[in-house]
């Protein structure tokens, strides 16, 4: 069926304009200021509104198979679809793990099933993900987004070498998941300024920027693509930065929450419990800088839920995790936007078309490109409740919190996944 979004504010490349869209086939027909009638047209008037391409998260965990109690694909989907996500991809932290063709099957087969966008999944670096063996990268390059071990840091230099090598030739990214796990020594919070005030064990900002410090030189070396997942210190930014400058391909995200918080704003409480963990004031600031200068690509959420009875036993006993999906673009948009840290079209250049760049996705809003599509109410205001999330995992440091901009209405190949109505 023929579908005419009417009196939008259409996300163009360098700025916005009111235009009417026709969405055909499941593809975007055409955009004009005013476009006649079609007869059959189911039409929608989005005065007022705003239509951005679909926002892509290339980091989120939607925990089957293997955890279902945490997370179901039909649930988190769900949750990605409301807050204006049409396309996510999948870590693969998962029961089995998707280190062969089959048990990547086996996670396909759920997303074919149950997922009511387009989900995406990696294919684990190692077997797996143990740091040993390489995973049969040959056999799952035509079906995932690229490789990675996320939760998991590749320990071993070797391996990690052999992974890019095999990554180069299958011309697929490495997007690695940063932990030197020797400096870690048992620490579940930052190192910083609020664990010695409360006696709690911190993890030092060496255990990410060491690892990625060697990882960039082996990309440098092998010619890989290289993407560092949920950078989180200063020292990261520096570090990424130079080696782009260089020539290394290589490419980085971070989330909201290091975007809008520091351990500084820490409770004791497992929704502020994350890895890596909230660091400090400047490593923040950093990281703001890397997103103006470009050094920073995208923003993803590393959504990871979790159980309620995981989440509830402070900051020392809760597992690492919070969810992102329903909150992540009414929270940069609040912050940065409204704040004029970022222009609107910036925000959707971090939350869509540089993921799709780097990672081979599509999304957009010229003519011929798939109708994945999000409509925003910018005005609206609302406060996180995660009680009324549709996400499984209801832990979020911006519990509380009144944001701007809500998804009202989220598109697929032209097809209605979530609106306001349902």
């Amino acid at each position: 069926m023929d579908r005419i979004l009417r009196n939008a504010t259409v996300y163009r490349p360098g700025g916005f304009e009111k235009a009417d869209v026709l969405v055909r086939e499941g593809r975007i027909a055409r955009i004009a200021p005013r476009l006649d009638a079609v007869e059959g047209a189911e039409e929608s008037d989005l005065e007022d509104l705003h239509l951005l391409p679909g926002l892509i998260d290339v980091h989120v965990h939607l925990r089957e198979p293997g955890f279902s109690r945490k997370e179901t694909i039909r649930t988190g989907s769900r949750a990605a679809a409301a807050g204006g996500y049409t396309t996510v991809c999948a870590m693969p932290n998962l029961h089995p793990v998707p280190d062969t063709p089959e048990h990547l099957e086996e996670q396909l087969d759920i997303i074919r099933r149950d997922a009511v966008i387009r989900v995406v999944p990696y294919g684990a670096i190692t077997m797996e993900e143990k740091g040993r063996e390489l995973a049969d990268m040959a056999g799952m390059a035509g079906r995932v987004a690229a490789f990675s071990d996320d939760g998991r840091g590749v320990q071993d230099e070797a391996v990690m070498r052999a992974a890019m090598e095999e990554a180069v030739r299958l011309d697929r990214i490495i997007a690695a998941h940063c932990e030197v796990n020797a400096l870690l020594n048992r620490g579940y919070i930052h190192d910083g300024v609020y664990a010695r005030a409360h006696g709690h064990r911190g993890i030092c900002s060496e255990s990410e920027w060491g690892q990625i410090a060697r990882d960039v030189e082996i990309a440098r070396e092998t010619g890989a693509k290289y993407h560092v997942c949920h950078i989180s210190t200063k020292e990261s930014v520096d570090i990424i930065r130079r080696a782009r400058a260089r020539g290394v391909d290589v490419t980085c995200e971070t989330g909201p929450h290091y975007l809008v918080f520091c351990d500084e704003d820490l409770q004791e409480d497992g929704r502020f419990k994350m890895n890596p963990p909230l660091r400090g004031r400047e490593d923040r600031a950093a990281l703001i800088e890397g997103i103006l200068d470009g050094t920073v690509d995208m923003i993803a959420t590393d959504h990871a839920p979790h159980e309620a009875e995981a989440k509830n036993k402070g900051l020392e006993g809760s597992a690492m995790g919070v969810v992102g999906l329903e909150t992540a673009f009414a929270v940069m948009y609040t912050h940065f936007v409204r704040k004029g840290v970022l222009s609107l079209e910036r925000l959707v250049e971090l939350m869509a078309v540089r993921p799709a760049r780097r990672f081979g996705l599509e999304t957009g809003l010229e003519e011929g490109d798939p109708a994945d599509l999000a409509v925003f109410d910018l005005s609206r205001e609302w406060v996180v409740e995660p009680e009324k999330f549709l996400s499984m995992g209801h832990a979020t440091p911006f519990a509380g919190m009144k944001l701007s901009g809500r998804c009202v209405l989220t598109l697929v190949g032209g097809e209605r996944v979530w609106s306001e109505e349902d």
